[in-house]
C-alpha cells in the first residue's frame, strides 16, 4: 500500500507544480475558454490543463518502474507502453482541440486511434467475469469492444466537465473506490505479489486529479480541457479494462452472488453520473433533431444550478453522489450485501436531501438551451 500512496503523491506533485507551465502555454498558445451562454465560469480562463495531468502520469509510471514493489507489473511493458502512448495521443489531440477547436469527427478519429493502440498493446476486455462463468468471444470482438469503452469513458467524462472542479473531482472520488477495490483484490488473490497494473494506474490517476484540484476549484485559473478530460477518461478505462477485462471471478469474495459482478458494476457506479448526464444530452439532443454534440444549458450540473444551488455546492453533492454509488459498490467485494445496502440507502437519501432539500437557493439560476 505504501509504495502505491508513494505513487499517487508523486504523481499528485508533479502536476500540481506543472500547472501552471500548462497555464502559463494556454495564454501563450490562445487555448482560452471564453464566456459562452452555455458556460457557468464569469471570465475567459485558460485550459490546457491534460498537459499538466500527463506530465504527471508520465513521471509517475516511470518513477514507478525503478522501485523493486512494482517489478513484475514491469516484466511485460506492452500495457504500460499502451497505457502512456495511448494517454499521448489523447493528450495531444486534446491540446489541438483546446487550441484549434476541431470537428466533432477529427476527435472521435483520434480517440479510435488511441484506444486501438491500447488495445494492440494488449489492454483488451476480452472477457467478462459474471458469477462463476466467463463470457469470452473473438478477438475482434475483444478490439471492438475495448475501443467502444474507452470513447465512451473518454467522451462520458468530457461531458461533464462543466464546474470548475467537477471531472477532476469526481475521478479522484471514483477512483479512490476503484484503488481501493483493486488493492483487496490483489491482496486476495496473492498472498506473495502485491504488485498489480490496474492499482497502479488507478493511484496515479487519483495522484494526477489530487494535484490539479488546487488549481481547478472554484473560482478555477485553469481548466483542463478535453486534453485533461479526455486523458482522465482514457486512463480510468484502461485501468477497468484491466480489472474487469482480465481477472479471475473465482478470485472475487464470494460471499453472496452480486461481489461476483463487481468487477463490471464498479467502473459503471463510478462513471455513473458522467455517463448519465452523456446519455441524457444525446437523447435530448436527438429528440429535437439537432447534434448529440451540439451543446446546452441543461446538463446535470446545470439542473443543480438551476435548483438553487450554487457553484460550489453543486460540484459537492455530485461528489457525494459518486461517493455513494462508488464506494457502495466496491464495499459488496468485501461486506455482506445486507450491511452494504443499508448503508447505501442511508448515503442515497442523504444526497437527495442535499439535492432536493432546504440548502437550495431561494433563486433559481435559469437555464435555458442554447440557441
Amino acid at each position: 500500500m505504501r509504495v502505491y500512496l508513494l505513487v499517487l503523491v508523486i504523481a499528485a506533485v508533479v502536476t500540481y507544480l506543472t500547472t501552471p507551465l500548462a497555464r502559463w502555454c494556454a495564454l501563450r498558445w490562445g487555448a482560452i475558454t471564453a464566456v459562452r451562454d452555455r458556460d457557468v465560469h464569469a471570465v475567459p480562463t485558460p485550459r490546457l490543463g491534460g498537459m499538466a495531468m500527463f506530465a504527471g502520469l508520465l513521471v509517475a509510471l516511470l518513477m514507478a518502474s525503478r522501485l523493486p514493489f512494482l517489478e513484475p507489473v514491469y516484466a511485460n511493458p506492452r500495457p504500460i507502453f499502451g497505457i502512456i502512448g495511448g494517454a499521448a495521443l489523447v493528450c495531444a489531440l486534446g491540446v489541438a482541440d483546446d487550441i484549434w477547436d476541431l470537428d466533432w469527427l477529427t476527435k472521435l478519429m483520434g480517440q479510435v486511434l488511441a484506444a486501438g493502440f491500447l488495445a494492440w498493446q494488449g489492454v483488451l476486455l476480452y472477457r467478462l467475469p459474471l458469477a462463476d462463468n466467463v463470457i469470452s468471444g473473438s478477438s475482434r470482438a475483444a478490439v471492438f469492444v475495448t475501443v467502444v469503452s474507452v470513447i465512451v469513458a473518454m467522451n462520458a467524462v468530457n461531458f461533464v466537465d462543466g464546474l470548475d472542479g467537477l471531472a477532476a473531482g469526481l475521478l479522484a472520488i471514483g477512483g479512490a473506490a476503484f484503488f481501493v477495490y483493486a488493492y483487496l483484490l490483489t491482496v486476495d488473490t496473492s498472498r506473495d505479489d502485491y504488485s498489480n497494473l490496474a492499482t497502479l494506474v488507478v493511484a496515479v490517476l487519483v495522484g494526477v486529479c489530487l494535484g490539479f484540484l488546487p488549481h481547478n476549484l472554484y473560482p478555477a485559473r485553469i481548466f483542463m480541457g478535453d486534453s485533461g478530460s479526455m486523458l482522465l477518461g482514457f486512463v480510468f478505462a484502461a485501468a477497468a479494462i484491466v480489472v474487469t477485462g482480465q481477472i479471475d471471478p473465482k478470485a472475487v469474495v464470494e460471499r453472496v452472488q452480486f461481489p461476483a459482478y463487481v468487477p463490471i458494476l464498479l467502473p459503471v457506479a463510478v462513471l455513473v453520473l458522467p455517463l448519465l448526464d452523456m446519455g441524457l444530452a444525446i437523447v435530448r439532443r436527438l429528440l429535437k433533431g439537432k447534434s448529440p454534440f451540439h451543446p446546452d444549458r441543461l446538463h446535470l450540473h446545470h439542473r443543480l444550478l438551476a435548483l438553487g444551488h450554487s457553484h460550489r455546492r453543486a460540484v459537492a453533492i455530485m461528489y457525494v453522489w459518486t461517493a455513494v454509488l462508488a464506494f457502495g459498490v466496491a464495499a459488496l467485494a468485501v461486506m455482506s450485501t445486507t450491511t452494504v445496502l443499508v448503508a447505501t440507502g442511508v448515503g442515497v437519501v442523504v444526497a437527495t436531501v442535499l439535492t432536493l432539500g432546504p440548502l437550495r437557493g431561494r433563486t433559481p439560476n435559469a437555464v435555458e438551451a442554447s440557441p
